[in-house]
Parts: structure tokens; C-alpha cells; sequence
């Protein structure tokens, strides 16, 4: 398991913007399960929508991203290279993404990543996100780590 403080080691990114609050499942190289409870106090439910709050589309896949980020450089730490500090990762592309129900403010949305391929520096993660074991989002993410 590897938690909130432990994940900010790990990527650069910090509140609003953070969007994993732990990981409890990481296998180097092949898996990563992660999630993060919405919660009504995001700041992004302000504007999205004051009256009927949803969380973003673009915020699950963000937080599936951030989730394989993690995955790629703890395989990358796994493999020796231990050079992680001076890298980030940029997404590629974005394909086969769908919603396909609404998460809302109290939902543990769950992240579940399968690596699909991997070679040097490139990425393609197959990715899911679920709300109490029921699908709620998914795509493909190709991202690359490059050195910041």
C-alpha cells in the first residue's frame, strides 16, 4: 500500500490537482489499483455544477493517468533506474475513452490500470475507473517519461 504522502515522492502533482489518495494494489511492470474519495469539498465542484454536482470526465481520466504514472516509475525503480526524480510523464494520447455514469460527491472512484505495452520510455495503459464495483469510465492512455 502506498499512501498520500508517499504518492507526493512519487509525482509532482499537489493539491487541487492531485487526484490519487492511495494505492493499494501495485504490481511493477504490469498493475496498478489506486482511488480516490470525491468528496463535496473539491473545488471543482464550485463551477461543475453548484446544483448538481458531477466530477469531471477529464478529472477521472487525469486521476487514471496520475495512477499510471505512479505504475511507471515504480517499475522504472524496480529495473535500477533510479533517475525518477528528474523525470515526468506526458501524455501521448487518448483513445476508446468512455463514460458511462455520473460520479458525484461521497463515491470511491477506483482506478484499475493493466499495462499493455512498454517499451523504453513509452507507455500504453489499459484503464478503468469504477464506483462500487460498477464501471464508470475507460480508456486506453499512451504516455511517455521524459526527463523534466
Amino acid at each position: 500500500m502506498i499512501d498520500v504522502v508517499q504518492i507526493q515522492k512519487i509525482l509532482p502533482h499537489r493539491y487541487p490537482f492531485l487526484l490519487i489518495d492511495r494505492v493499494i494494489d501495485l504490481v511493477p511492470s504490469q498493475s496498478i489499483e489506486a482511488y480516490k474519495n470525491v468528496t463535496i469539498g473539491e473545488q471543482i465542484f464550485q463551477g461543475h455544477f453548484p446544483d448538481h454536482p458531477i466530477y469531471p470526465g477529464v478529472m477521472i481520466i487525469e486521476g487514471m493517468a496520475q495512477a499510471g504514472g505512479v505504475l511507471a516509475f515504480k517499475s522504472m525503480d524496480e529495473e535500477g533506474q533510479d533517475d525518477t526524480k528528474n523525470k515526468v510523464v506526458y501524455f501521448m494520447s487518448i483513445d476508446k475513452a468512455k463514460f458511462r455514469s455520473p460520479v458525484k460527491p461521497g463515491d470511491k472512484l477506483v482506478y484499475k490500470l493493466d499495462v499493455l505495452k512498454h517499451r523504453g520510455n513509452i507507455w500504453v495503459l489499459d484503464a478503468k475507473a469504477y464506483v462500487d464495483d460498477k464501471l464508470v469510465a475507460e480508456a486506453e492512455l499512451k504516455a511517455m517519461i521524459v526527463d523534466k
